[in-house]
């Protein structure tokens, strides 16, 4: 079989013939392999581009950095230390810098660990460790050097082939230590980097994924279901599904935290909280789409202690009116609310009619008219919050998402071109905690 991959130094314009086989239907790879001797057949079983889901592969083309951005689990040490020994197997003589986030780190997980250089390097191909110079050494001359991300001086003069970086978002000084690393590769052809890392919201690794020449790859715990226990995958959703944590450390995803946001998104994992017992009142908040677009609905409720709970996030993207009409009128049923406070600015009595068509005529409706912008009507109900007045049933990632957007004094910066979702809810919660109470009836005598 023809081997196809690349050196340390050269292009690489394609997937090897293994890669492909490994990437075709079962039954096709069968055929294929239906005259293969037994012996060669389970060799190639073993071989990791076979074995390997296509994430962990590297990937084709012209690219200087590698970056793997997936929850714990995915398998990206794996990734990393197979992709390390295959430059050293293929580029004899080769130079490899292996960069942690401390130099315990880089010997336990890079090294040692159980899908380390050491622990999945092939029969014949197996480096010597030597502890004392923070080396290894393969059998045709390649070597690589470990490196702790704290220590970025260290990086000043060697010069190498290719690198790994395991957990960058992790590392203290980052920067620094990125900056002289690549000033380290400068032999070969084309020099490349591994990154493999956990995400956190960090700026040098948001920069790091816009950065020219990188290609980016992503991945969630789930993805390798197949090789972790299922009591611990479903342990893990139970308790972090839908939190920012989990959508962090599970799903790989990179949180955005922004600068003077209303809402913080430790803040926001602090008031999950179900209501016990019977609430006083629910309503329904929605911020109907002046066009095609997502309307906001969200149901929150109160108790009898002044507390209101954010219930439900019934939101619809890219829906007519006739579906987020049905939605609102779902969640009005569902949840039995006292009323539906809508903004009409957009639609006016347009609004109103779309929800009381369909024989919904006595709908308990309350329309509203925004005076001011949707960041300032929003600052009163994160008060609220950090007052511990306001909690979240369950995790509403969509939602959060949009709240974490909102900016004191400024414009909306989280995902989609407008805050729908959160418009929604304040609307329902100013209407449960911020409307003025109506006059109760009362005598005057003269």
């Amino acid at each position: 079989m023809g081997d196809g991959d690349v050196a340390a130094g050269g292009a690489r314009s394609g997937l090897s013939l293994i890669e492909r086989l490994a990437l075709l239907p079962r039954e096709a790879r069968a055929a294929c392999l239906a005259d293969v001797p037994l012996e060669d057949q389970w060799r190639l079983l073993n071989d990791w581009r076979f074995r390997a889901r296509p994430a962990q592969l590297a990937p084709a083309g012209d690219w200087a950095v590698w970056l793997i951005l997936a929850g714990r689990g995915f398998g990206k040490t794996r990734a990393g230390a197979e992709w390390v020994n295959r430059q050293a197997l293929t580029t004899p003589g080769c130079r490899i810098a292996l960069v942690g986030t401390t130099l315990h780190d880089a010997e336990a997980v890079m090294v040692r660990g159980e899908s380390g250089i050491l622990g999945t390097a092939v029969e014949g191909n197996r480096p010597l460790f030597l502890r004392s110079k923070r080396e290894l050494h393969w059998p045709n001359g390649a070597m690589a050097t470990l490196f702790s991300a704290g220590e970025a001086d260290a990086l000043r003069g060697p010069q190498f082939h290719a690198a790994w970086c395991d957990e960058i978002a992790a590392w203290s000084r980052p920067r620094e230590a990125w900056d002289n690393l690549r000033m380290c590769l400068r032999l070969g052809v084309r020099p490349r980097v591994v990154v493999t890392t956990t995400p956190r919201p960090t700026a040098f690794l948001r920069s790091l994924t816009r950065m020219e020449g990188v290609v980016l790859t992503r991945g969630s715990t789930f993805d390798n279901r197949i090789n972790l226990p299922a009591s611990y995958l479903a342990d893990m959703e139970a308790g972090y599904g839908g939190t920012a944590l989990g959508r962090q450390e599970l799903a790989g995803e990179l949180l955005e935290r922004i600068e003077g946001a209303l809402w913080s998104r430790d803040a926001l994992e602090r008031c999950r909280m179900a209501p016990e017992g019977e609430l006083a009142r629910v309503v329904v908040g929605v911020d109907p789409p002046a066009g095609p677009g997502t309307c906001g609905i969200i149901v929150a409720g109160l108790d009898t202690r002044g507390r209101a709970y954010v219930l439900s996030d019934r939101s619809v993207p890219d829906a007519t009116p006739d579906d987020w009409a049905k939605a609102v009128v779902d969640a009005h049923a569902q949840h039995r609310a006292d009323c539906i406070v809508v903004e009409v600015n957009q639609g006016g009595r347009m609004v109103e009619s779309v929800l009381e068509a369909g024989g919904h005529r006595r709908l308990p409706l309350k329309p509203v008219r925004a005076s001011v912008g949707k960041v300032a009507r929003a600052e009163p109900v994160a008060t609220l919050y950090a007052r511990g007045l306001v909690a979240h049933a369950r995790p509403f990632p969509e939602l959060e998402d949009q709240l974490c957007g909102l900016i004191t004094g400024g414009a909306y910066r989280g995902p989609g071109s407008s805050p729908d979702r959160a418009d929604a809810l304040v609307w329902a919660l100013t209407e449960l905690m911020l409307a003025p109470e109506q006059a109760a009836p009362a005598l005057r005598a003269i």
